[in-house]
């Protein structure tokens, strides 16, 4: 009995384990490029602008996080929001304040007037995009987790929090060693470090604003469109190492230039202030250092160590095809699990959907085994749950198969003598996402 309990002891520490680390390189996933750029960004901001400037950025930034709360609420609790067309609207925003800000920074700004003013207009609304798309999916990591828990007071819980707060210790640190890297540079080399940070996250967000063109019909489908898209997809770890290192470089440029330039002082007060702030440049560059290494350790190592590697359920059979439909009865999925069943294509694509009887209800969730984010890893039963296969993010079971929300991509369906009906042209549209 003993032996038993202390296995039972030993299996609760190992899963609390796995929740911390799952949810610390979530969080590091999530917002470590995001504060990397908006570091640099700050640096730059504190040595170009004005003082009227920089408190109208603040204020920006602050509507910055209480915009990304307030998505992480209604996109938790409602079917309010589409969060494809949120996306594609922050990610145009985001693209055209960059172009504007590097267009009217080319030269420093004027610190009077206007055009002094313009620019940082365009600087703050980067902050507003950069957060609100970072920080939701953070935000909401508390409700995630209480959607398996059922309490807080939980060791799961409670691991599962320590992890998402030290990714954002982690990222509060490497945006502030990135800001102050950025200070001691000076405006003009700052300017160039936050230029090409910000050039990083337009490329990521060009991406995105393709998928969310190529997913909602808005454009014809494009061959180069498509294949930039499923790049940057397939590479977001490459972005978040070139933006880290740029922070390398600027790290070891300050390093390097501390040992070797040798500042002239009139007087032993002076030559200690001289001394200190080197010793200053050379802490923050350490701590970008080792910032950069513990980010690097994450994304490889400990998600070496932490992976977990889930069987998604075998594709059902449906209970009937033709050549417009597929059909599914009531009686194979009314068990309330989680069903998956698949159209094979002329191109041998496999365009798996899944069907969930909604709890104390007579009501089904269909959508596609795919979302907008994580694209075609599929989604797995645990616990009573529907949770994605590549995040662990836990669906709220009552709004799959509406839009919004962190859910599985809605599909055209109808329901008719105890059937599900769901017409292959509707599964033809997202051919592309499985292959």
């Amino acid at each position: 009995m003993r032996r038993t309990f202390v296995c039972r002891i030993a299996c609760v520490i190992e899963k609390a384990e796995v929740s911390m680390l799952t949810y610390l390189i979530l969080t590091t996933r999530q917002i470590l490029t995001e504060a990397v750029i908006l570091g640099a960004l700050t640096g730059y901001v504190k040595t170009a602008a004005g003082k009227k400037q920089r408190r109208m950025v603040w204020l920006l930034a602050a509507a910055g996080v209480v915009f990304s709360i307030a998505i992480a609420i209604l996109r938790n609790t409602t079917s309010m929001i589409d969060t494809a067309i949120l996306n594609g609207w922050i990610y145009a925003a985001g693209l055209v304040s960059f172009v504007v800000f590097l267009i009217f920074t080319i030269k420093k700004p004027s610190d009077k007037g206007f055009a002094g003013t313009f620019p940082w207009i365009f600087a703050g609304v980067l902050y507003i995009t950069i957060i609100g798309y970072g920080m939701p999916d953070v935000w909401a990591y508390p409700y995630h987790v209480l959607q398996q828990e059922t309490t807080v007071i939980s060791t799961d819980f409670l691991m599962s929090m320590i992890g998402m707060v030290l990714g954002i210790v982690l990222a509060v640190v490497t945006f502030l060693a990135c800001e102050k890297l950025a200070l001691r540079l000076g405006a003009g080399k700052a300017g160039i470090i936050a230029k090409l940070e910000l050039l990083i996250n337009a490329v990521m967000r060009l991406a995105g604003l393709f998928s969310v063109l190529l997913q909602k019909k808005i454009v014809q489908s494009n061959h180069t469109m498509f294949t930039y898209t499923v790049f940057v997809k397939n590479h977001k770890d490459l972005f978040l190492y070139l933006a880290l290192a740029i922070v390398v470089c600027a790290a070891l440029g300050l390093w390097i230039a501390g040992i070797i330039h040798k500042e002239p002082y009139r007087n032993p007060a002076e030559h200690r202030r001289i001394r200190m702030r080197i010793r200053s440049t050379r802490r923050w560059a350490a701590t970008a250092f080792i910032c950069c290494a513990c980010v690097i350790l994450n994304l490889t190592w400990l998600e070496k160590v932490n992976a977990t590697d889930v069987t998604l359920s075998p594709i059902e059979e449906a209970s009937g095809m033709d050549d417009e439909n597929v059909y599914v009865d009531f009686s194979l999925v009314e068990d309330g699990h989680l069903h998956r069943f698949a159209y094979e294509t002329e191109k041998g694509v496999q365009i798996r959907f899944i069907v969930i009887k909604k709890p104390n209800s007579t009501a089904y969730g269909i959508g596609l085994d795919a979302c907008d984010v994580c694209g075609e890893t599929g989604y797995y039963e645990k616990n009573g749950q529907v949770v994605c296969n590549l995040c662990d993010v836990v669906m709220n079971i009552s709004t799959i198969g509406f839009k919004g929300g962190c859910n599985p991509i809605v599909i055209p369906y109808e329901i008719s003598n105890g059937q599900i009906i769901i017409p292959i042209s509707g599964l033809l549209e997202y051919e592309r996402e499985f292959q």
